[in-house]
């Protein structure tokens, strides 16, 4: 009984790094949001000079894929603000949900919103900005509104985090466990 004890007990690091591990991705993209939102314009001219490919090698084979209308941009724009805006709002709940798990309580749910707020930023960074804006958009070509490092960045860390919370998971699976 005492060594079941003293397992429950070590639990508690697992989740507090989890949480933290968590909260710091929902304080970067909640800050990227706010950014986004009250500094409209900054980001509003990256997201139109990309799908514009204005700034690329111009060549015909693949010219063919800018959107030009600026309507259609702005509109990409406010998806993408939108999403990252959910994407904290899931996150800022999980890490909420982690701390409440540190009190005594489950943390499969904390477990299972940061899963889902983490996959919401990789698609956002990874498919959106990596695959669509870096292969499709060309982003890769321009010198001024290359977006791909930042992107691979905020891929890689919520990918490592993902990782993190579900091997620590892992390790601390005991029979007859609910987490």
């Amino acid at each position: 009984m005492s060594e079941r004890a003293g397992r429950i007990r070590s639990l508690r690091p697992y989740s507090a790094v989890s949480g933290v591990l968590t909260g710091t991705i929902a304080l970067y993209i909640a800050l990227v949001a706010f950014g986004n939102i009250t500094d409209f314009d900054s980001n509003q001219q990256f997201v139109r000079h990309v799908l514009a490919m204005d700034t690329t090698f111009k060549d015909d084979d693949l010219m063919w894929r800018a959107i030009k209308s600026t309507a259609l941009q702005d509109a990409a724009y406010v998806a993408i603000i939108v999403w990252e805006s959910a994407a904290a709002l899931v996150l800022l709940a999980a890490t909420a949900m982690w701390g409440a798990g540190l009190r005594g309580g489950s943390v499969r749910r904390a477990r299972q919103a940061s899963t889902v707020g983490l996959l919401m930023l990789m698609l956002l960074f990874g498919a959106g900005f990596i695959a669509i804006g870096g292969e499709w958009f060309a982003m890769w070509q321009s010198k001024q509104w290359n977006g791909l490092e930042a992107a691979t960045r905020v891929f890689l860390i919520s990918g490592i985090v993902l990782l993190l919370i579900h091997l620590l998971a892992t390790e601390r699976t005991e029979p007859g466990s609910t987490d």
